[in-house]
């Protein structure tokens, strides 16, 4: 009997540990007294940016880009002071993220991903964690501001045919 209480207290140990190591989730929150409505090109709720078709041989070799195209995130309606700027920060998290920080592809080409770049032909954003990316002002006195940021592929190695899917989820930060 007490091999098996030894046991039971052993496995229950166990367990337990595991249980706790990776079942954690974090709440991420804001209180401000600046709002704003936020759009991407346009669209208020469910965006979609196409990208143009492009050819395997522009993807053929790892680190290769192709089909850069430029997406406007844009607020509006916001609640500021009148005498002061607003910087606000976009802030990205990947659903699903390659080991170079790239968006992965659910679609059916292979070795290719998405890279979302801080600008049109500016530099790459690392999603590999929580990203941040300055750009958004809004001006004294005014309700509104955009910015426009651009998406490309990224070939992870010889791109073979298919669709290329993929999605990110942003939010805009006032802090």
């Amino acid at each position: 009997m007490k091999k098996l209480t030894l046991s039971a207290l052993f496995l229950t140990a166990l367990f337990g540990a595991n249980a706790h190591a990776n079942n954690t989730i974090t709440f991420l929150g804001e209180v401000s007294d600046q709002t704003c409505e936020v759009a991407i090109n346009g669209a208020t709720a469910n965006p979609t940016v196409l990208l143009p078709t492009v050819s395997t041989a522009d993807l053929a070799v790892a680190g290769s880009v192709a089909g850069e195209t430029p997406f406007t995130l844009s607020v509006s309606g916001c609640t500021i002071n009148a005498t002061q700027a607003l910087p606000i920060k976009t802030v990205f998290v990947g659903n699903s993220v390659t080991v170079a920080g790239n968006l992965g592809n659910t679609g059916t080409a292979t070795n290719v991903s998405l890279q979302i770049l801080d600008a049109v032909g500016g530099n790459a954003v690392d999603l590999t964690g929580v990203a941040t990316v300055d750009g958004l002002n809004v001006a004294a006195g005014d309700s509104t501001a955009s910015h426009d940021f651009a998406v490309q592929y990224y070939a992870e190695g010889a791109a073979t045919a298919g669709t290329v899917v993929s999605s990110v989820q942003y939010a805009i930060s006032y802090l």
